[in-house]
This record gives C-alpha cells, structure tokens and sequence, in this order.
C-alpha cells in the first residue's frame, strides 16, 4: 500500500467524537426538540380523551372541553418548544454562514429538516390554539331550569 494511500484511509476512518461532546447550543436545541416531542405526544392524548367522539368523560361535557382545552394548551407549549429551537438553530447557521472567519468548507445552510420543523411548530400552534378556542359551555348537558312555575294555581278562568 502506497503511503499517500494509507494517509486517505486514515483521515476517513477516523473516529468521530462523542456526539454528547457537542457545543452548548446544540445541546439546548436538542433538549427543546425532546421537550416539544413529549409534549406533544402528552397533548395528543390529552386532546383524545377530551374528543366529543370518545365515550371517555361523557357524563360531562364541561369537563371533557376543559380536557380539550388542557390538550390544546400542550399543543401550544410543544410547538413554541419546537419553534425556539429550530429558530435558534436556523439563527446559529445563518449567523455562521455570513460570518467571514468560517471556512467555506464548514459552513451550512438551511435545509428541509428546518423547514419541516418551522411547519411543524406553526401547525402545532395552530391545532392548539384551535382546541383552546373550543370554549365549554356554563352549565351541564342537563335541561335548563325554567324561569315559570308550571303549577301556578288558576285563578278561576281557564282560556282555550
């Protein structure tokens, strides 16, 4: 094997670092995504048990809305999670890429994963806000009380 050869085959098959070494952002982005994914994993469950077509929590429909409405506001927490961090990433690359002391071979750009993220937070955003606007109603599914008395006593003259 010729020396230049074996140089190649070194710079290649070079261990890569611990992915857990990587720089504080990284880390903090990573921890938002994992937070938003949770989330929003809780509010889709949440959000399910508060659905008019689930026989869960029937007897009452102020609280299944109000279980809705629990979801909803999970679903908008889990999308401002995912839309700080794809946002802080996205900041990180562009800032990197203008920047004239990183190497050309260095830099990024944006790719479909942010731009799938960004859609996801404003998606998610808007599903929650959406279930929150689901406002229960004041009373229980029970008929209203009448304001009348329906045995109000005759006072001699009944009417056809």
């Amino acid at each position: 094997m010729v020396q230049g050869e074996q140089d190649r085959m070194t710079m290649y098959s070079k261990e890569s670092p611990d992915p857990l070494i990587y720089w504080g952002t990284m880390q903090a982005t990573r921890a938002l995504m994992i937070c938003g994914v949770l989330l929003g994993f809780f509010a889709a469950c949440i959000a399910a048990v508060g659905m008019k077509c689930l026989t869960c929590l029937q007897d009452d429909e102020v609280k299944k809305a109000k279980v809705g409405i629990v979801g909803g506001a999970l679903f908008i927490i889990a999308g401002l999670c995912v839309l700080v961090a794809t946002a802080w990433y996205g900041n990180n690359i562009a800032r990197d890429f203008y920047n004239a002391f990183t190497p050309l071979n260095s830099k990024y750009e944006f790719g479909p994963a942010l731009f799938i993220g960004w859609a996801g937070a404003a998606l998610a955003i808007l599903g929650g806000a959406l279930l929150c606007c689901s406002c229960p109603k004041r009373e229980t599914s029970y008929p209203p009380p009448r304001g009348y008395n329906k045995n109000a006593p005759s006072n001699g003259k009944d009417y056809v």
